[in-house]
């Protein structure tokens, strides 16, 4: 098979951080107010335009608070889970790498008396109408290591006591989020938006607000984590006062990208450009015996990290070794060729290729990818089959 002709002109496939908005190049940063305090008038100023140009394209209701937080989103995840957890029992929700990570620190490090795990291996969901509306739950969205994404809404409770932890960083601007739903949203500027890293953003519902200043963390909290003062939210978080140093260069970026986010049609645009990335790849995989993808079911299926697995009798004929080593190869020939970086599925996952199918990417560009995937998997083939 010969080499396509067709290049994406973008090369860019990474989940995290991922591709720039189409068009971005350095210069948008040249506004940036580099060497100036974040607590000035004009940085202050700044992050607050995040925060309130975030609330409005999420469409996020007027009694929810917004905030930047530190160290992406796994800092917010770390900051709900500490600060919320532990005044009732909660259900844990694992299928994949980043939920059992939650799982792990709530079970290992705030060691809960009363957790339950909910599981299900890559490709699959737990059985989410097992959730209980009384119980606090901690989940993700849309699985970014197993491109797999709940559904909907639908199994939370609208008369629920327990509050809903939902890690959103790969879904917020591409997937439908049902707000009244969530308590606790939190996600990371270098995923649907292609922003820089180290920033998180977390929203509280006023039922968050209420458990906070009615509950105390029943443990000590290092100060990064520290949502309270005195029994009282800290009101400045949500109004662009960060409890330690952002960078201003990453704050230009990511007002750059939500007014791209603006231009093109808001959220709306976002997701209609997420999903065609993923009709695309959909199309692709029907007409292409060895490749399927890992989420089980179509309606499971991420838009933003889309997971894809080898099959056939000549995948299933290999070794363990062999079929973790055939994305490898995959990925070396393309990167090789400039054609495609960061293609390769998570460490923990199946052996695959994870695809980064966000807004920021043009369809154009996975439907160039995709030819270049068959060239360099039948040439895998060639190099396994000739080292055998």
């Amino acid at each position: 098979m010969t080499e396509p002709v067709r290049r994406p002109a973008n090369p860019n496939f990474s989940s995290g951080p991922c591709a720039k908005r189409p068009g971005w190049s350095v210069d948008v940063l040249a506004g940036a107010t580099v060497g100036r305090s974040h607590r000035s008038k004009l940085g202050k100023g700044k992050l607050a335009q995040v925060i309130d140009k975030s609330r409005a394209l999420l469409g996020m209701p007027d009694d929810y608070l917004l905030g930047v937080v530190p160290a992406s989103d796994t800092g917010a995840v770390e900051m709900a889970l500490w600060s919320l957890l532990g005044s009732r029992g909660v259900d844990m929700l694992s299928w994949e790498s980043f939920g059992a990570g939650w799982v792990s620190d709530v079970t290992k490090q705030l060691k809960l008396a009363d957790v339950r795990v909910l599981e299900a291996p890559y490709g699959q969901l737990p059985d989410l109408s097992q959730v209980a509306p009384d119980r606090d739950v901690v989940f993700t969205w849309n699985g970014t290591t197993s491109g797999v994404r709940v559904p909907n809404g639908d199994w939370i409770a609208d008369d629920r006591t327990g509050l809903t932890i939902c890690d959103a960083t790969s879904a917020a601007f591409a997937m439908d989020l049902p707000w009244a739903k969530l308590d606790v949203v939190t996600w990371s500027w270098q995923k649907v938006l292609g922003g820089e890293a180290a920033h998180g953003m977390m929203a509280l519902s006023p039922r968050a607000v209420a458990r906070l200043e009615g509950t105390p963390a029943p443990r000590p909290l290092p100060k990064i984590f520290r949502l309270t003062k005195g029994g009282k939210l800290i009101g400045g978080i949500f109004k662009g006062e960060t409890i330690n140093t952002p960078s201003m260069l990453c704050v230009e970026d990511a007002l750059d990208a939500l007014a791209w986010a603006e231009r093109i049609g808001g959220q709306p645009a976002l997701r209609a450009r997420s999903e065609a990335n993923l009709a695309a790849i959909t199309d692709w995989v029907a007409r292409t015996d060895w490749i399927d993808f890992l989420a089980a079911t179509p309606e499971i299926r991420s838009a933003t990290s889309i997971c894809l697995v080898f099959a056939g009798a000549w995948v299933a004929g290999l070794s363990p070794q062999a079929q973790a080593d055939l994305p490898k190869r995959i990925t070396a020939l393309l990167e090789a060729r400039g054609v495609a970086y960061d293609l390769g599925g998570y460490r923990d996952a199946p052996p695959g290729l994870r695809i980064w199918g966000g807004a920021t990417v043009e369809t154009g560009d996975i439907e160039a990818l995709l030819p270049w995937i068959e060239w360099a998997y039948h040439a895998a083939q060639a190099e396994m089959a000739q080292a055998a």
